[in-house]
């Protein structure tokens, strides 16, 4: 347990420059996400306190990014702990009187599938109905599961706990377990959504609600439960969103300087001058992190756009960084740079990017039906084309170039050689 970022390992396998390069899109995912974690903060905030969303996230930002200065990892740690029992306590107190000012469980599931029958249920069916899940749909769906799953593995902000563990085994312990805690806490919020599409709504807050999605938890909390159960959730969501905002910018602060400020501009940092830097660090990732929450205001889709992003590019790095002791530098650049460009073929819609390789026209029989109707969005799944492409790549250049570009295997800071590759 010797690393100290995520990035470390490519450092040790690709060369120190190369890993400046794998750094951006690592620091990108932390910058986007902590953007998104920004406009759930100042929803919150802005429902509950009458306040306008840009001014609630101004503020939360600077309490946050303050704290996160003065306390670093040990401001993470205390609130990682304050969420967890938050989280826990104010959910599971809020949701008997959401269900009941929705009709009780039985009605919200009941108007819920009538609602939306095709959209019940854990995973979609194995063949298109005709109606919501067509072939094309059910192909869509999967393409943005891998993407989520996969794509919330190469994470600093996970690594950093990881790497902290005394053992490796307590490490595998410590995923393990989180990974069932996430699983059952996303039970209460599900609850919560359906509730909300169930209850009726006075026209002024529905306008409100389909202007602002993101506002839909905070102001369920303040218009269907009593005031002190709307506090503790209140305290659930501020708890859950100011601990992973800071974890998230302290992160990628922590690959800011250690990857790529200590390894390619100053390599002879010395600690206090580490220190110094993380802090600047922060304020300078935090702004940034502002600026796209009042440009992006859109939580879903800044949450998915950060697990494409480290899913194509990142997540055949780490594996083969890991576990294949042949790969090389050559092979590493090939793979990114081949997935970055049909990754980018794709379009973006958040960031108002076309699409520009036309998939559907060049790899099916039947272009048309891999548009969705009325919006136009791209079915085609071209994120996981362009991660396996990655994964298919990386190996293959590899061994293709061993000759000239001979592999180095993973090694330690101490030096050792670890197990693992």
């Amino acid at each position: 347990m010797e690393y100290t970022t995520l990035i470390d390992p490519f450092e040790s396998r690709f060369g120190k420059h190369w890993a400046a390069v794998l750094f951006i899109p690592a620091l990108l995912g932390e910058l986007f996400w902590s953007a998104e974690l920004l406009v759930a903060i100042g929803s919150t905030f802005g429902v509950t306190l009458q306040m306008k969303l840009t001014t609630a996230i101004l503020i939360s930002a600077v309490v946050v990014i303050i704290y996160t200065m003065v306390g670093g990892m040990w401001s993470v740690a205390y609130t990682d702990a304050f969420q967890l029992g938050m989280v826990v306590i104010g959910l599971a107190i809020a949701i008997p009187y959401v269900l009941s000012a929705a009709g009780g469980f039985d009605a919200v599931m009941a108007g819920y599938a009538a609602a939306r029958p095709d959209r019940i249920g854990i995973l979609p069916p194995f063949s298109g109905n005709g109606s919501f899940w067509t072939s094309q749909s059910i192909i869509n769906w999967w393409d943005v599961s891998l993407m989520l799953i996969f794509g919330g593995i190469p994470w600093n902000c996970y690594f950093q706990r990881v790497l902290s563990c005394q053992t490796p085994l307590k490490a595998q312990w410590h995923s393990i377990f989180a990974g069932l805690l996430t699983i059952l806490m996303t039970l209460p919020p599900l609850l919560i959504g359906v509730a909300a599409f169930r209850y009726a709504w006075p026209v002024n807050l529905m306008a409100e609600l389909q202007a602002q999605p993101a506002q839909t938890f905070p102001m369920v909390l303040k218009y269907l439960t009593p005031p002190l159960v709307a506090l503790l959730g209140l305290g659930a969501i501020i708890g859950a969103v100011t601990s992973s905002f800071s974890s998230s910018i302290l992160s990628a602060a922590s690959m800011m300087t250690w990857n790529f400020a200590g390894r390619i501009i100053w390599p002879n940092l010395s600690v206090t001058q580490m220190k110094r830097l993380i802090r600047l660090s922060i304020v300078l990732l935090g702004a940034s992190a502002i600026a796209m929450a009042l440009k992006v205001q859109s939580v879903q889709a800044l949450w998915f756009f950060t697990s494409d992003l480290v899913f194509v590019l990142l997540f055949p790095q780490l594996v083969f960084a890991l576990f294949d002791s042949k790969v090389n530098r050559t092979g590493s650049i090939v793979a990114f740079c081949v997935s970055l460009v049909l990754r980018l073929g794709g379009g973006e819609p958040l960031f108002g990017i076309p699409p520009i390789i036309p998939y559907p026209e060049i790899l099916t029989s039947n272009p048309s039906v891999w548009y969705e109707a009325g919006t136009g969005a791209l079915l085609f799944p071209y994120k996981t084309l362009a991660a396996l492409t990655g994964l298919i790549l990386l190996p293959l250049v590899s061994r293709m170039t061993a000759r000239w570009d001979n592999p180095v295997p993973l090694s330690l800071p101490s030096g050792k050689k670890d197990a693992a590759a």
